[in-house]
């Protein structure tokens, strides 16, 4: 039920920023964090303080209830795509890359770093414009600390 109740509030977020026309950028600025961890937080997937909810609440010219604030302060039930493989084009997009080249980037990270893991919590995440004469590119920069598995 309270899944159901965050959901129903990312899609009045999301809505009402395409109502007003409003920026993630621009909503990231007013919150004092980057763009992706703010967008992430809006779409459910990292929780805010509270004081982070009402600037992206103030932003966006809407009033959160505190019923509100509480469910974008809670710990998310995170991976929220409906399906195991996505069927919307763009996130399928990654998926077939992560798909494609996930073994590639495995075993290079495996011998840069030794076995372990790279760490979506202690993380970074870039996502940029490059101008290109055959069309413009995404540009994504991914950076999380490495975790080496540990022996007992």
């Amino acid at each position: 039920m309270l899944n159901a109740k965050r959901a129903e509030l990312t899609e009045k977020i999301v809505a009402h920023k395409t109502f007003t026309g409003k920026k993630w950028s621009e909503i990231a600025d007013a919150v004092g964090l980057s763009k992706e961890w703010t967008t992430a937080a809006l779409m459910g997937q990292i929780s805010l303080t509270k004081e982070q909810a009402e600037k992206a609440g103030n932003v966006l010219g809407l009033n959160f209830s505190d019923e509100e604030i509480a469910l974008l302060m809670m710990v998310p039930y995170r991976g929220s795509l409906p399906t195991q493989v996505p069927t919307d084009p763009l996130i399928y997009r990654l998926y077939e890359i992560v798909s494609v080249y996930g073994t590639t980037m495995k075993a290079l990270i495996e011998e840069e770093f030794g076995d372990g893991i790279m760490s979506a919590i202690d993380f970074d995440m870039d996502i940029s414009r490059v101008p290109h004469e055959k069309g413009d590119r995404v540009k994504v920069t991914m950076s999380g600390k490495f975790l080496p598995y540990k022996s007992y």
